[in-house]
């Protein structure tokens, strides 16, 4: 288990972490990691999530253009906003000229513009969880109810914002706490987890009609329960990770026929994050065991058009040895070089790593606490 923001109801032992004495957020800082790359692909903007309660998400910015990594921008770029960010930042996505960031325990959307990240506009969703766009709405998911573990703790649903306006123009109630979602053709797939109903997980995907607005379909996965990450490939199947129950069953990948509403395919890799491109899955797992007290980490390459593995270890010059707890994934676009996050102990700044293709270190860079979501800008769109 990495997702820091469930620890407490997962009972992962991480109370001490209040007896540390904890960073306070510096200005923006400036460095130069790199040379300047002049592909289509300017650079990126990874969120960094900040340890739960401390209202410590940031913002920071990778330009390619110029080989600098700016850390910490969000504060500078809207110097009138309180509490700058907020607590827990929980995923980046950018759609049309706009910059979303999902931040979960402030309960809202911060939308900002893709070029230089100030604000647009505040959208409040309840304990907002993950964020798609398509053809002019965003669609995020949210778990409802508040931050706790409760047996009782209601359905979820997914609220859907009309980008021009900027409201929310409607809602549709799904499984028990939603996580990512993806969308193929006028369907839109929620994974259901129903973390804070522990041990009763859900396993199900929801299924949305976008044209209607309505759910139309769920899809029971029986014992793939606790469902977190979701993606589709060129093929018209779902991909999504389970993360178990910490015990007895493992944290994996499941291929799915949404059609035949079955999984056809165990990819036999434990998954904390998944980023696809060229058809390629790129996975790391930091898995979490109450059993052994312990995380065992991997990192996995999966060809999704064959959907076997075909590299388990995509870093191949020694530097996972100084990786803690692997935490982000992502993958440039053109180039791809392969970018891999470190949440080291959750409560420091963590480690921003940028490998070639081939797995060997470029660079590394200090990022902000627990760095875990990327978005790429440019002419070409990411395909997260």
């Amino acid at each position: 288990m990495v997702r820091r923001f469930l620890f407490f109801f997962i009972a992962i032992p991480l109370l001490f972490a209040s007896c540390r004495q904890e960073e306070v957020l510096i200005d923006i800082v400036k460095t130069q990691v790199t040379q300047p790359s002049f592909s289509d692909v300017e650079g990126f903007y990874l969120l960094n999530e900040g340890n739960m309660g401390n209202n410590k998400s940031t913002l920071d910015y990778f330009n390619a253009r110029e080989g600098v990594y700016y850390k910490n921008i969000y504060a500078e770029r809207n110097p009138n906003v309180v509490k700058e960010l907020g607590d827990v930042g929980n995923d980046l996505e950018i759609y049309g000229s706009k910059l979303y960031a999902v931040i979960n325990c402030s309960h809202k959307v911060e939308v900002m513009n893709a070029d230089d990240a100030t604000r647009v506009a505040k959208i409040d969703v309840p304990n907002c969880r993950y964020l798609v766009g398509d053809k002019g709405y965003v669609y995020v998911s949210s778990y409802v109810g508040p931050v706790q573990i409760d047996p009782k703790a209601p359905k979820g649903a997914v609220f859907k914002i009309d980008t021009l306006t900027m409201n929310v123009v409607g809602s549709v109630e799904v499984g028990y706490q939603p996580e990512e979602m993806t969308i193929i053709g006028n369907r839109l797939y929620v994974a259901n987890s129903g973390g804070y109903r522990v041990p009763n997980y859900d396993n199900t995907i929801s299924v949305i009609d976008l044209d209607r607005f309505q759910l139309c379909d769920v899809i029971e996965l029986g014992s793939v329960i606790n469902l977190h990450r979701l993606e589709h490939d060129k093929y018209g199947r779902l991909w999504v990770s389970t993360r178990g129950d910490y015990y007895g069953s493992e944290s994996g990948v499941f291929v799915v026929d949404p059609v035949g509403k079955q999984v056809v395919k165990n990819i036999g890799v434990p998954a904390s994050d998944i980023w696809v491109d060229d058809n390629m899955a790129y996975i790391i797992s930091t898995e979490w065991s109450n059993i052994t007290g312990d995380n065992a980490v991997s990192y996995s390459k999966v060809d999704m058009e064959s959907m076997k593995v075909v590299d388990k270890s995509i870093i191949k010059d020694g530097t996972d040895a100084k990786i803690k707890l692997p935490y982000g994934i992502a993958v440039d676009p053109i180039s791809k070089d392969i970018y891999i996050t470190d949440a080291k102990s959750y409560v420091v700044s963590g480690t921003l790593y940028c490998f070639s293709k081939d797995g060997v270190l470029k660079w590394k860079q200090t990022a902000g606490q627990i760095p875990a979501h990327f978005a790429f800008k440019g002419k070409l769109k990411s395909e997260k």
